[in-house]
């Protein structure tokens, strides 16, 4: 009987012969098949957190999950039965690839409440508004493209930079966000090199990770300075409608209709679940993107646009924005209340919206070396390495505050107030935090608290 073709097999102390394989391990027999890009692609150290950070002992002040108890399940529910009911065929068809035309208008509903005037033809709908960075970037970048971003960045958008092999390279923001002065000394010297940038990559509103929102002060000059060195504005924007005080900005693409790309997503406004966002384009790139979302998904999902369709058109989504503002601004008080209580050493911004708190570690103290020491003490948050492209940040970590009830953020503060404790009894001791003798981590016990 003759053996069907396929990968050639280990045997024993031998490794596979064929020539895609020849650099292969044991491990991976395929490890020299592989595209040169894939080299660069890492595990997000959000991702890698949530096996531990989910467990029922461990406060998570980690990932940026939206807190979704206040949903009407019950209605939500009768919407999905009505939906397969009047509209089964078509929910579970393949649809268009730009996307469902009644969502799309609706969605132009959703941007007006930040100014923007567009029109569903514009409209490119994608699978969360991480696939419609994956689109942007895939169209754009070639290995070594530059892609200007700010210092932090949002770690989601850096792993799609990473695996597409651009060269990120980080504009420093403060209290009001990206620092113009900051861009164009970038720009320049990036054009003075012969270094042209592909895009300026930005999160303008509540940001991820630093919390900081780009003033309106700062807008138009940011927007000016990307015009005048030919740089495309890609405005990703999630968290602009969960500003706890006062009306939603202006967006960026509100002020430049041609120069700016816009990522919006109904994940924190309503439900990641579903898996449904969207990128605001010119008609020129939007053909590029909807090519490039039908070569890779064909379609996206029609159950999840007729079901969040069916939502905007019969719900008073508006309450439901309002009452998840209401909501995070309570569980923001917690956090900063905390910080101030059990962490004065300490140094943060007070988020007026989005998700996150920045927090600067007293000195001498590394975040991503004393997160093991965390989650044995059951806490748990993001080192601020994760959300720079060289690795930097070590001495700044991200707290997220929208998920734990107000009561668990103030215990996972005061859990991770005596790591901090201990961290600066180490320095102290032996002048670093990291490789202590005798340090061990040990897997959390039983919540105590």
């Amino acid at each position: 009987m003759t053996e069907q073709p396929g990968p050639e097999r280990e045997t024993a102390g031998h490794l596979p012969t064929s020539s895609a394989a020849a650099h292969g391990t044991r491990l991976d027999p395929w490890l020299g098949a592989y595209a040169d890009r894939t080299h660069g692609m890492r595990a997000s150290e959000i991702r890698a957190l949530f096996a531990v950070a989910n467990r029922p002992e461990v406060v998570s002040l980690a990932g940026g999950m939206p807190y979704l108890d206040g949903l009407p399940l019950d209605v939500l529910g009768e919407i999905a039965q009505r939906v397969v009911a009047t509209r089964g065929l078509q929910a579970l068809q393949y649809g268009s690839g730009q996307g469902d035309e009644t969502l799309r208008e609706q969605i132009l509903e959703v941007m007006r409440l930040e100014g923007i005037d567009a029109h569903p033809d514009d409209v490119v709908v994608t699978t969360g508004s991480q696939q419609a960075l994956d689109l942007v970037t895939r169209i754009f970048i070639n290995p070594g493209d530059v892609v200007v971003a700010e210092a932090p960045s949002y770690v989601g958008a850096l792993g799609v930079f990473r695996a597409y092999q651009a060269d990120v390279v980080h504009v420093p923001i403060d209290a009001e966000g990206l620092i113009p002065e900051e861009l164009e000394s970038t720009l320049a010297a990036l054009s003075a090199a012969g270094r042209p940038v592909k895009f300026l990559y930005t999160v303008p509103n509540f940001h991820n990770p630093a919390g900081v929102s780009l003033s309106v002060e700062r807008r138009p000059r940011v927007l000016e300075i990307a015009r005048r060195y030919g740089v495309l504005v890609l405005e990703d924007n999630p968290y602009g409608l969960l500003g706890f005080d006062g009306e939603p900005r202006a967006a960026m693409r509100s002020m430049d209709a041609d120069g700016v790309l816009y990522l919006g997503s109904f994940s924190k406004t309503f439900a990641p679940g579903y898996r449904v966002g969207w990128v605001v384009a010119p008609h020129a790139v939007r053909e590029k993107l909807v090519l490039a979302s039908e070569s890779a998904i064909l379609c996206p999902s029609n159950a999840s646009q007729i079901a969040i369709s069916t939502y905007l058109s019969t719900c008073d989504w508006r309450g439901q924005i309002k009452s998840y503002r209401e909501m995070y601004r309570e569980r923001r008080d917690a956090m900063v209340g905390a910080l101030a209580e059990h962490l004065p050493e300490a140094s943060w911004n007070v988020p007026d919206g989005g998700f996150y708190t920045w927090v600067r570690l007293p000195d001498g103290l590394d975040a991503k070396d004393m997160l093991p020491r965390a989650v044995t003490a059951r806490v748990a948050y993001v080192p601020g390495t994760a959300f720079y492209y060289d690795g930097a940040g070590s001495d700044h970590m991200r707290l997220s505050f929208c998920y734990p009830t107000p009561e668990r953020i103030r215990e996972g503060v005061r859990r991770l107030a005596s790591v901090v404790a201990g961290e600066r009894e180490l320095v102290e001791l032996f002048g670093t935090s990291a490789s202590v003798p005798g340090d061990v981590v040990q897997a959390p016990g039983p919540d105590v608290a």
